[in-house]
C-alpha cells in the first residue's frame, strides 16, 4: 500500500486550534497564561512611530540653513500643534519684512539640520492592537511580543480570500451547494453574520452584501473577473489585480472565502453539510491568502463548547494520504471537483504530455475513475 504527502485543506468538524498573535513591533501583553479569552479581548498592544514630515523650513523664510537656529522659537523634543510658530526671522532692523511659517501638523519635534535647514516633525504614533481572534485559552505569552490562543472547535480552510479578521453568526443563505448566491437571498437580518453560499456569488450580491454591513461570506466559488472588477470599484483602483501577493489587507466591509476556487463550482458536500450542522454558532472568518512560499489559507473557525465527541474520525493532520482518502483536484481537465484515492502507484507512470511523473488514481463523485499526477491534488483533512 503506498502513501504520499501533499499540502492540503483542512475541514474538521472538531480539532485543535492554535493562533499565535504577534505584534508587529514590540510592545505590551495585556493576558497571561491560562486565561480565557473572547474573541474581541485586547490580548497585546504597541505604537508604531508616526510618519516623519521633513520641511525645508530655511527655504520657507528665505534665509540661509545656517541662520536657522537663530530663527527658531521650538526645541528637539518640543510637542506642537498645527498652527504652532516654529521660527521667525529678525528682520530689517529688527522690525521689517520679517518672516515666520507655522507648523501644517501635530507632533513632536525630532530633527533640526543647519546644514540642509530642514526641521522634522514625528508626527504622533499610531496605536495598534492584537485582538485574540478566536475564543479560547492563552496557552504561551511571548513577552512583548504577543500569546498564542488556543482552543477545540471546526475549521474550515479556503482556496482563496480577501478581506481581513471578523467575527459573526454563521447563518446559511443557499439551499444547496450547487445554488447561486445573488442579491435576494441576502437580507438586512444578515447584517454582522457569517453568510454561507452554495457554488458562487454574483457581482450584484457581492454589492448589496457590503451595503448590508455583511461580516463575512463563505461560498464555492468566483468568477475572477467579477472579484477583481469589484475590489477595482471598492478600493478605487481602476485596473485592480488580485496578483500573487497576499490578500487580507483590502479596504471592504466584509471578508470573502472560497472554498473550491474561481468559477462556479459547487462547495463540497462535506464542507457544506459541516456549515449547515454549525449555523447559529459564532465564528471567526480571515480572507487572508499566500499562495506562494509560506502558504496562508483564508478560514473560518468555530470555536465548540466542551470536550471532543467520542465519535470523532481521526483527523488525517499528518498530511499522509492513501487509500480511500479524500481530495480535491487543482489542475485541469478536473480543477475544482473532489474525489476518493482508489490507488497510489509506487511506480512512476508516462503521461499523455510526455511527463513521467509520480501519480494517483481516485474515484470522482459520478463514479469515474482517472489518473493524475500527484502534485495536482490537495488533500482534504476531515473529522
Amino acid at each position: 500500500m503506498g502513501t504520499a504527502y501533499t499540502p492540503g485543506l483542512k475541514v474538521s468538524a472538531d480539532t485543535d486550534i492554535e493562533k499565535i498573535r504577534r505584534l508587529p513591533l514590540q510592545g505590551e501583553v495585556l493576558v497571561k497564561e491560562g486565561d480565557e479569552v473572547f474573541a474581541d479581548t485586547i490580548v497585546a498592544r504597541t505604537e508604531l512611530p508616526g510618519l516623519m514630515q521633513t520641511i525645508r523650513l530655511a527655504d520657507r523664510l528665505g534665509i540661509p540653513p545656517g541662520e536657522l537656529k537663530d530663527a527658531l522659537t521650538v526645541q528637539i523634543g518640543d510637542a506642537v500643534q498645527n498652527g504652532t510658530l516654529l521660527a521667525r526671522t529678525k528682520g530689517l532692523f529688527g522690525r521689517f519684512f520679517k518672516s515666520e511659517y507655522h507648523s501644517v501638523t501635530a507632533g513632536t519635534v525630532e530633527m533640526v539640520s543647519l546644514t540642509t535647514g530642514h526641521l522634522g516633525i514625528r508626527e504622533a504614533p499610531l496605536p495598534v492592537e492584537r485582538t485574540a481572534y478566536i475564543k479560547g485559552r492563552i496557552t504561551q505569552v511571548m513577552p512583548k511580543e504577543g500569546v498564542t490562543v488556543a482552543c477545540r472547535g471546526a475549521l474550515i480552510q479556503g482556496i482563496f480570500g480577501v478581506g481581513g479578521e471578523r467575527q459573526g453568526e454563521i447563518t446559511i443563505a443557499s439551499g444547496n451547494p450547487q445554488e447561486v448566491l445573488i442579491p435576494s437571498k441576502l437580507n438586512e437580518s444578515q447584517r454582522g453574520k457569517v453568510v454561507v453560499g452554495g457554488s458562487c456569488i454574483t457581482p450584484e450580491a457581492l454589492r448589496y452584501a457590503a451595503q448590508l454591513n455583511i461580516a463575512g461570506i463563505i461560498c464555492g466559488g468566483i468568477i475572477d473577473r467579477d472579484l477583481m472588477d469589484y475590489l477595482a470599484e471598492a478600493l478605487e483602483q481602476p485596473g485592480y489585480d488580485i496578483g500573487v501577493a497576499i490578500t487580507g489587507q483590502e479596504a471592504i466591509p466584509f471578508s470573502l472565502i472560497l472554498t473550491e476556487g474561481f468559477g462556479n463550482i459547487p462547495m463540497a458536500d462535506r464542507t457544506f453539510n459541516l456549515l449547515k450542522s454549525l449555523e447559529g454558532k459564532t465564528a471567526s472568518i480571515n480572507g487572508a491568502t499566500q499562495i506562494r512560499a509560506g502558504v496562508i489559507r483564508p478560514e473560518l473557525v468555530a470555536p465548540l463548547e466542551g470536550s471532543r465527541s467520542e465519535k470523532e474520525v481521526k483527523s488525517v493532520s499528518s498530511g499522509d494520504m492513501d487509500n480511500g482518502s479524500l481530495i480535491r483536484l487543482i489542475r485541469a481537465p478536473y480543477f475544482g471537483l473532489t474525489a476518493v484515492v482508489t490507488e497510489l502507484p509506487t511506480a512512476l507512470e508516462k503521461l499523455d504530455s510526455g511527463a513521467v511523473v509520480r501519480v494517483l488514481r481516485a474515484q470522482l463523485d459520478d463514479g469515474q475513475i482517472v489518473t493524475v499526477p500527484r502534485a495536482n491534488v490537495e488533500l482534504i483533512e476531515t473529522s
